[in-house]
């Protein structure tokens, strides 16, 4: 990490966490940058360094609205997609309706798969959706920076398209893990009673 007395880049989400400007990105490095940047504008520490208390809690808000608003974006393989998209200003088409049939008909039943699998409570069915959406992330995720880096912009915006779908996909399945994993549990208190 560089030093931390240097003004921080808030216009550049990449620039901010340190980070190259590229799809791949180093998570570890992420999170401790997000550290170093929350402690560095903590209102506690920020106050100590001014003497308008109302101005200097006012931007220590909007600074922490950043960071977090930036860490967020670059932690999920969509949102950073969706990003480096803007940067590289194509970005305009990325919310339009998904035209490959074949990539919705398999998410179609992905859904549905999920839905009956949480609402069943179960275990096993999500413990093999998992995998399987973690797959197709890491597939979109490859099909995304290759395209990127090739400046095919197009099968970017596809990529991002269908990564968005995939990321809430797999949000819903980690959920629904935890979900079911925490109601077992609780039914198990039951025989203790």
């Amino acid at each position: 990490m560089t030093d931390i007395t240097s003004e921080p880049q808030f216009d550049n989400f990449f620039a901010l966490f340190e980070q190259p400007v590229q799809f791949e990105i180093n998570q570890s490095n992420l999170e401790q940058r997000l550290r170093l940047l929350q402690k560095r504008f903590h209102p506690d520490n920020v106050a100590k360094n001014q003497t308008d208390m109302v101005q200097a809690q006012l931007q220590s808000e909007k600074a922490s609205a950043l960071i977090n608003q930036a860490y967020q974006t670059l932690s999920a393989p969509d949102s950073r997609a969706g990003y480096l998209l803007d940067m590289a200003d194509q970005a305009q088409n990325i919310e339009h309706s998904i035209a490959d049939l074949d990539f919705l008909e398999d998410a179609m039943q992905m859904r549905m798969d999920l839905d009956d699998a949480i609402e069943d409570k179960d275990l096993v069915a999500l413990q093999q959706l998992h995998p399987q959406i973690t797959n197709r992330l890491a597939i979109q995720s490859e099909r995304f920076n290759s395209a990127y880096q090739n400046q095919d912009w197009q099968t970017a915006i596809d990529a991002t398209q269908k990564l968005k779908f995939l990321v809430k996909l797999n949000a819903d399945v980690t959920t629904g893990l935890d979900d079911v994993a925490n109601s077992s549990h609780s039914d198990d208190d039951d025989l203790y009673v």
